[in-house]
């Protein structure tokens, strides 16, 4: 539990700055989201290591690591981790683009 604290703080500290990301998805959806994918993660994590192959991913029912594989494996190791998840993660809610304004009438 102390991991999801610290991304749920990390995704706080998105949540203070300007980010339409955080504001249309809401910061609690966003947590919620990442503790459904740790849970997935360390059921796919078969052997217990802490980390995921494609394949372990592929297995384990985890579709967003396993389009995003190649963009979360910076490294280029062949494996993930929960933290490389994380990284990606904050660093695409960083980079998304303003949505655009809609009027209301």
């Amino acid at each position: 539990m102390p991991r999801m604290m610290l991304v749920a703080l990390a995704f706080a500290v998105y949540a203070v700055s300007p980010s339409p990301v955080i504001a249309q998805a809401g910061l609690s959806g966003v947590a919620t989201s990442v503790m459904r994918l740790d849970r997935n993660f360390d059921i796919a994590d078969r052997n217990h290591d802490g980390l995921l192959s494609k394949d372990e991913a592929k297995a384990g029912g985890i579709p967003f690591i396993v389009k995003n594989f190649d963009a979360i494996d910076t490294q280029h190791r062949g494996l993930v981790s929960k933290d490389d998840v994380h990284d990606f993660i904050k660093k695409s809610l960083a980079h998304k683009p303003p949505a655009p304004a809609s009027s209301v009438k």
